[in-house]
């Protein structure tokens, strides 16, 4: 098998999660997740500002205290940390290695800027043969910009078991493991739904480990004496994080999620297997960010009675002195009836203002709103100072054809391989939404009042301007009745925020699962979105605690043997 390690799910992870990834234990390569479709807009701006920038520049700080380390134990680092400027990170790193002394052979991939004029970022999502490459062709450390981040580990499998185009369950089995490792702790016991559950109730899960075999079956681990753990559970909560239907697209292959089959292996160790692959669209996913303008918000304080009557106040006084265009109300109720402390007694009223005009979303929205103070609503107060506008971004999603891209991969020796799109391609159309199967005529069960969340639990995440949300049951009868139950019509009740939206449901039994994609829930992306929870987090967790009827035959907790929990 081959080990590896990731260290970072985002740019801003633990600061100190490569080091402790080298010294916990042997790896045979370390991978580091930075890029998200907001990191791409924030190195954007970057590079805006510097053209020698674009890259994630904390990666730098981070290899700087473990290179010599990762040198000396042989573990390979991967990274797309390089984002929109690969080659200067490449270079960047020549020099640091130069500066400690160290020899140190670099690759990097790159090919996936798209020329678009129009875009501050377009890239497309490369695969993982241009990390394979740079891995044969002797690199200590391989950068790459905007590939999946799946590829980080398929790369590097690639490069050890030989695995061709055609290899297609191989290359599917590498992507889960690619996919479930990519978030870092978010698959060891971070943000999970049971945290109190964990041995150390989730006070500092350890990154994750996939040890990847010949044949693509994966075991998920993690170094020994770290905190957090790995079940099915943890592990089954991350493979339903920010994925659509059944079919999970890629550059390399498609993998059926639908295949995956989860089980413990030991403790802390669970081994994932039975996944299948189909080839891949004729298309790459390209992700394209724009400066949408400037935005600023505001938050009043509204205590006691004649709480909507205060929020029309305010509402009729911001619109008159700054014009209605572009404003938007969000009256959070988070007061209490009969409350014996202000904060308990107080809704907040959030006044958000988008324009392209700078000056008008800047200090003449601000401070209109704290000219209010003493001409208001009684007891008139903010929790905000007045400030300037700040800029924000609009993601799309759109596609080019797989061999309309000049994948390359960029040895150490200086060589340039081109790295040719894959033979054979299917067309992929719409995901068909999957209806749960009609429950059959029978007395309906006895149920009790609680929270949701006592049977299932659940993960939820951005794509774009859509959420996913994935619910799983712990047993095989709480599935029974979560298949049945759980319609689209029925998260319409619970979430009503989707109601107007369209849902897409997909089933997943082998997972116990059902998943949600929530079309324009977050409007134009993480950047430009002014919802409590602009990336959709939490929806989940919103789910979880609705007051339900749920089965008296289903019982709450893990399962006991053999389940999801073992």
């Amino acid at each position: 098998m081959i080990r590896i390690g990731n260290a970072s799910g985002f740019y801003g992870d633990r600061f100190t999660a490569w080091r402790e990834m080298l010294d916990g234990g042997e790896l045979d390569v370390l991978t580091g997740d930075y890029l998200a479709e907001l990191t791409m807009l924030i190195l954007g701006r970057d590079r805006l500002r510097d053209p020698d920038l674009g890259y994630a520049k904390t990666f730098l700080r981070q290899l700087e205290t473990c290179l010599g380390t990762a040198l000396d134990r042989g573990t390979r680092i991967v990274t797309n940390a390089g984002g929109l400027n690969p080659a200067g990170l490449a270079a960047a790193i020549d020099r640091l290695a130069g500066r400690l002394d160290l020899p140190v052979r670099v690759g990097y991939v790159e090919g996936d800027a798209i020329q678009r004029p129009d875009a501050l970022t377009a890239n497309a999502y490369l695969g993982a043969f241009g990390i394979a490459a740079c891995l044969n062709g002797g690199a200590d450390v391989v950068v790459t910009g905007r590939v999946t981040d799946a590829s980080l580990v398929v790369g590097p499998a690639i490069a050890r078991y030989g695995w061709g185009r055609d290899d297609l369950d191989e290359l599917a089995g590498a992507t889960v493991a690619g996919h479930l490792v990519e978030c870092g702790a978010q698959v060891t016991g971070g943000n999970f739904s049971f945290f109190t559950e964990l041995p150390d109730g989730g006070h500092r899960p350890g990154f994750p480990i996939a040890e990847v075999h010949p044949d693509g079956s994966t075991v998920l681990t993690k170094h020994p004496g770290t905190g957090g753990a790995v079940t099915v559970e943890t592990v089954t909560a991350q493979l339903l994080y920010e994925v659509g239907g059944p079919a999970y697209l890629g550059p390399d292959v498609v993998t059926r999620l639908d295949s995956v089959t989860l089980g413990p292996d030991g403790p802390d160790r669970v081994r994932v297997s039975g996944v299948r692959g189909t080839p891949p669209p004729a298309t790459l996913k390209v992700g394209v960010n724009n400066l949408g303008g400037f935005r600023n918000s505001m938050t009043f304080v509204l205590c006691g009675l004649d709480i909507e009557a205060k929020a029309a106040l305010v509402r009729g006084q911001v619109e008159e002195a700054v014009g209605k265009d572009g404003l938007e109300f969000v009256l959070a109720r988070t007061d209490h009836p009969d409350a014996t402390d202000t904060e308990a007694a107080s809704a907040l009223l959030h006044v958000h203002l988008r324009d392209s005009d700078r000056t008008r979303a800047g200090r003449a929205f601000s401070a209109a709103a704290v000219e209010l103070a003493l001409a208001s609503y009684p007891g008139c107060t903010l929790t905000t100072l007045p400030g300037d506008a700040t800029p924000y971004g609009v993601f799309t999603a759109d596609t080019v054809p797989q061999d309309a891209v000049a994948h390359v991969a960029v040895l150490p020796s200086g060589e340039r391989v081109p790295i040719a799109p894959p033979p054979t391609t299917c067309l992929h159309g719409p995901l068909v939404q999957q209806n749960p199967i009609t429950r059959g005529a029978s007395s309906p069960p006895r149920t009790r009042r609680g929270a949701l969340g006592e049977l299932v639990g659940a993960r939820s995440g951005d794509k774009g301007g859509d959420a996913n949300l994935g619910v799983w049951a712990r047993s095989d009868a709480g599935y029974a009745w979560l298949r049945h139950w759980l319609t689209v019509e029925r998260l319409a009740e619970l979430l009503p925020e989707t109601a107007p939206l369209a849902v897409q449901r997909y089933e997943l039994p082998n997972l116990r699962a059902v998943n949600f994609v929530i079309e324009g829930l977050l409007g134009a992306g993480v950047a430009a979105s002014t919802r409590f929870d602009p990336q959709a987090k939490a929806l989940g967790e919103l789910l979880r605690s609705r007051i339900v009827d749920l089965p008296v035959d289903v019982p709450s907790g893990p399962a006991t043997s053999g389940g999801v929990a073992a």
